[in-house]
């Protein structure tokens, strides 16, 4: 299991390294960053609903919130932080827009 969590943060690290634009001299942070997400996506719940809280509505502000959506769906922070402030707190609209953003970048 440890094995599989380091190759995650392996990945994830040379992912945040390209992100940054692939210059050298910042791999301790980069692998730290990396920990970081992999063990907070670990603590999230399995699926989208089982997150909602039982307003089904989210703070656009908390920047944890724009994290988890971004990982949990694969869109960038930026793309996340635009479909909390266009959807505002509805996270059924904003979970089915960021899936639908990642398809279509896919495609």
């Amino acid at each position: 299991m440890d094995d599989d969590r380091t190759e995650k943060i392996r990945q994830r690290a040379y992912e945040i390294f390209q992100r940054e634009g692939g210059i050298l001299g910042n791999h301790e942070r980069h692998w730290h960053q990396a920990e970081m997400e992999i063990d907070r996506e670990a603590a999230l719940p399995l699926t989208a609903d089982d997150a909602l809280p039982e307003t089904r509505e989210i703070d656009s502000a908390d920047v944890l919130t724009v994290e988890a959506l971004a990982m949990r769906t694969g869109i960038s922070g930026e793309e996340a932080q635009e479909l909390l402030d266009r959807l505002g707190n509805d996270r059924a609209a904003i979970e089915q827009a960021a899936r639908s953003l990642k398809a279509r970048k896919g495609l």
